[in-house]
This record gives structure tokens, sequence and C-alpha cells, in this order.
């Protein structure tokens, strides 16, 4: 074993995190923490429980897990952001938690502008295409490629686009310090900003490379399933037929996202790998665009977080 893989080891437990306004949340198996810089600069610490959906032995199990904790990552990600939003605009937190009601419906439209943009667009920007006769029928090889092709642009487009925001882009900061802060802990060094500054703000386990895990996967599994499922039952109606697929295609997200969560799994855990490099190049090439260089202020911060996380007890 190499010296990384021994103080890999010699790390008490795996971490994980997530941007948030102005701050940074860390999780260490089955707590969260949140970091938050306040407009006085003082930085405030929320250490909370982390809310699971794993709890049944059944949903721990490879290939089974990937879609609960896809969706205990998201309420988990949009409590933080809420209590992030209003420690960084001070406002009271009592008055702004999220009720279940509230965070159902966030929840719910995040998913739906998810779909909406990454499945439902690029399937009838591919029927466009179809229209125009630059593709065949969606049972054929050029349908699923315009909208697999279509899928990868509008992912990449719109992280351009948010980019360009002032507010996005701090976030990015903080992404690379939350990277930065995970990396000098999996090689258990000192978290101090000296010792953290120097190491990469990519990493193979990011959110984005599961993100782009899920395109990939989506993009192969439709272009077989789709035709495969179309010789069971395909509506003559053009209209109906394609809101058909469109329906498979969104009830498909479901074992797509257990698949790309072990490939991320075994990407991050074999990482030295060279197999396991090149599907983890794509993912590290698009953190290029969601993470920024961050300052030693927002490595503290992040640093705050993780030690939080890891010993809740001392905050």
């Amino acid at each position: 074993m190499n010296l990384r893989g021994l103080l890999t080891l010699a790390a008490p437990q795996a971490v994980g995190g997530q941007a948030v306004i102005e701050g940074v949340m860390m999780r260490a198996k089955n707590t969260l923490a949140i970091a938050i810089r306040k407009p006085g600069g003082e930085i405030v610490t929320e250490v909370r429980p982390w809310f699971t959906m794993v709890r049944h032995p059944l949903l721990k199990k490879p290939f089974l897990r990937g879609f609960p904790v896809l969706m205990e990552t998201m309420v988990n990600g949009i409590k933080a952001l809420n209590y992030s939003a209003m420690q960084a605009a001070e406002e009271d937190e009592e008055a702004g938690e999220l009720t279940n009601w509230h965070l159902a419906l966030t929840m719910v439209l995040a998913l739906g502008a998810a779909l909406g943009l990454f499945v439902v667009l690029p399937h009838f920007l591919s029927v466009g295409m179809e229209m125009l006769g630059w593709a065949g029928d969606v049972d054929s090889l050029s349908f699923h490629a315009w909208d697999g092709l279509i899928k990868m642009a509008v992912f990449v487009g719109y992280i351009l686009a948010i980019s360009l925001i002032p507010d996005i882009r701090r976030v990015f900061e903080y992404h690379g310090a939350e990277h930065k802060v995970i990396w000098t802990w999996e090689e258990g060094r000192e978290l101090s900003p000296d010792s953290t500054r120097f190491h990469s703000r990519l990493h193979p386990r990011c959110g984005t490379a599961f993100l782009l895990f899920v395109l990939v996967v989506s993009i192969m599994l439709y272009a077989v399933l789709v035709p495969y499922l179309l010789t069971f039952y395909a509506p003559e109606n053009f209209i109906v037929k394609h809101l058909y697929i469109v329906g498979m295609k969104l009830v498909l997200m479901i074992p797509v996202s257990c698949v790309a969560y072990e490939m991320i799994k075994f990407a991050g855990k074999y990482s030295k790998n060279v197999l396991c490099k090149l599907m983890c190049w794509p993912g590290l090439m698009m953190q290029l665009l969601t993470t920024k260089e961050p300052d030693d202020s927002q490595l503290e911060v992040a640093i705050a977080a993780l030690q939080c996380a890891v010993k809740p007890e001392e905050c």
C-alpha cells in the first residue's frame, strides 16, 4: 500500500460535504455540521443528526442504495442551504426553518426542474431533430445520440451560466475549500489553512462527478432499454408515444441513479487504478467549472465544519 493509502487509513472516519451560502456543510457518519461566515466576520456552527432513508438493511445493498441516498442527500442539503441563507442574512433561525411540507414542496420542485431540464427537454429537442430529418425514430441509435449530446450540452451550459452569477461564484469557492479540507483530512494532516492550501480543489467523490455519471449512465441505458421496451408496447399516436417514452425515462432514473452511485463509489475507492482514473477524469474536468480557488477565510470555515462533524461534542 502506498503512503496515501496508509494516511487515508489513519483518518478516523470518512467524510463528505457540500458548499452552502457563505459556508460549508460536512458529514461524518450520522452527524452533519454546518459552518457559516456571518456578515460580521465570525464563524457560526450548527451540528445536527444526518437524516437517513436507508435504515432498512435491504436499502443498504449495492445497486439498491443509490436512489434513497440521493434523496436523503437532497433533504439534508436543502435544510443546510436554508440554514445558511438565514445565517448569512442574519435572520432569526427559528422563524425561517423549513416545515416538512415546505421541504417536501421544495424537493418536488427541485426534482421536477432537474428532470424537466435534463430528461424531458433533451428528449423533445431530439424529436425536433427527427422532424428535421437529422435523426431517426426513437428506437434508433441516432435519436439517442442526439438526446445524449443535447443532455450534455444543457448540463455544461447550465453550469457555465450560473457560474457567471457572483453569489454562485462564492459558493463555488466554498466548494473548492470543502474539497481541499477533505483531502487534508484523508491524508491525516493537521487541519489549518497553511496545510490545506496546496491541496487540489478537485475530488473524485464530488456531487458534480455523480451528476455526470447519472447523465452518462442514462444515455447508455436509454439507448438500450427504450427500444427494447417499445417491442412490448408502442402507442400508434405520435404524441402519446413520446409521452409514454418520457414517462419511462423518468421511472428509469431510479435504477440509473443506483448504478451511477455504485460507479462513483468504485471510482473513489480505487482512485489510483488506471480505469478509475479514466472514469473520474470527466467529473474532475467538470469540477474546474464548479469549484474555484478559495481564500484562507473560506478554508477556515470548511475546517470548522469538518471539525464539528467529526467531533460534535466539542462544538
